[in-house]
């Protein structure tokens, strides 16, 4: 499968200020990259480079073989095959719901709104094709802005933070109306977000940034069960660390023993997600310090020694505050660095 759009190695600063570095990132057909990272991180500047709306200052972004943006060459956003949805979704006021989804298409009048209403059935919005966006709710703005960006059946689609000002259940109304909307496209796609609960669940590649770098890129499951770093680690929720010590390929840690297999002996540093805990009578002994009632799960932070965790335990599961339990480590949701 040959890539839709890559960035390669890309540079951009702003006086001494750099916002991306070394930055690569690779967009597939048929797929959908999420870009997971804190904000201030350079991922929303990595999106600009790659639309068209800034230059680069080093390294290159390609699409189907053209260079796109190179140091001393800029191809302009129009020219390019991307389309982009905008966090403020930047509809034209003064053009009802179908003429703005219709906007960028050369073809007789009645044949832009065939097509606008044709996208627009697809995000379930046929009969708002005659409203002014004014008058439409922060989720159906979004909805047209993405199938506005799809009009035109660009080779790549950028979103940026599409669902981060809607709420619970219109959320994830709106996520799932836009994801099958792109997914019918078969563009690649690439959604920049800082939810990494959202990336996790949405992605099909995805990609973690800090300070301007790609920390890591893979499918989810792989970069969440074995992440490249403790930094790309914290990026995808919550990870506690302590000391271990490595003999004969096995981690002896506070919390009870990881293969290491192929690891010199020595010390090591262990991280565990909150799942990696498990109750065993056969365990290491620990005691709840605190237990916290979160819905569907308990947070129960655990003392060994001198090391805490937290765990994450079922509530029918979970032990109280100040219970005395044994605990064994999951090696599935544990990585030595």
């Amino acid at each position: 499968m040959s890539a839709a759009l890559e960035a390669r190695n890309v540079r951009r600063a702003y006086g001494r200020a750099v916002a991306v570095e070394d930055a690569s990132l690779t967009l597939n057909p048929g797929r959908l990259t999420c870009l997971l990272g804190p904000s201030g991180c350079g991922k929303s500047t990595l999106l600009r480079l790659i639309a068209g709306l800034e230059p680069v200052d080093a390294g290159e972004i390609v699409a189907g073989g053209q260079v796109l943006s190179s140091p001393g060459r800029h191809v302009p956003p129009e020219r390019r095959d991307v389309g982009l949805v905008f966090q403020d979704y930047a509809l034209f006021p003064h053009l009802t719901v179908a003429d703005n989804v219709g906007f960028g298409l050369k073809a007789p009048r009645a044949e832009r709104r065939a097509a606008a209403l044709a996208l627009l059935r697809r995000v379930r919005l046929e009969h708002r094709a005659d409203a002014w966006p004014q008058a439409l709710s922060g989720g159906e703005q979004q909805r047209v802005a993405l199938v506005r960006a799809l009009a035109r059946k660009p080779a790549a689609v950028l979103l940026d933070e599409p669902f981060s000002g809607l709420d619970g259940m219109l959320k994830a109304e709106v996520r799932d109306a836009t994801l099958a909307a792109l997914r019918a496209a078969g563009a690649a796609v690439l959604i920049v977000t800082h939810d990494a609960e959202e990336a996790l669940m949405i992605a099909d590649d995805l990609a973690l940034m800090s300070e301007g770098r790609i920390l890591q890129a893979g499918e989810p499951r792989q970069v969440y069960a074995q992440p490249a770093s403790l930094a790309a680690a914290r990026l995808l929720g919550e990870i506690d660390t302590f000391q271990a010590t490595v003999r004969g390929g096995v981690a002896d840690t506070p919390f009870g023993s990881l293969p290491a297999p192929g690891r010199p002996d020595g010390p090591a540093l262990a991280a565990a997600r909150p799942e990696a805990f498990r109750l065993s009578d056969s365990g290491t002994p620990a005691r709840v310090l605190e237990a916290r009632f979160a819905g569907s799960s308990v947070a129960v932070t655990l003392q060994s020694d001198e090391a805490r965790a937290v765990a994450r335990f079922r509530p029918a599961d979970a032990p109280s505050t100040g219970e005395e339990v044994r605990v064994t480590l999951d090696p599935r949701f544990c990585v030595l660095f």
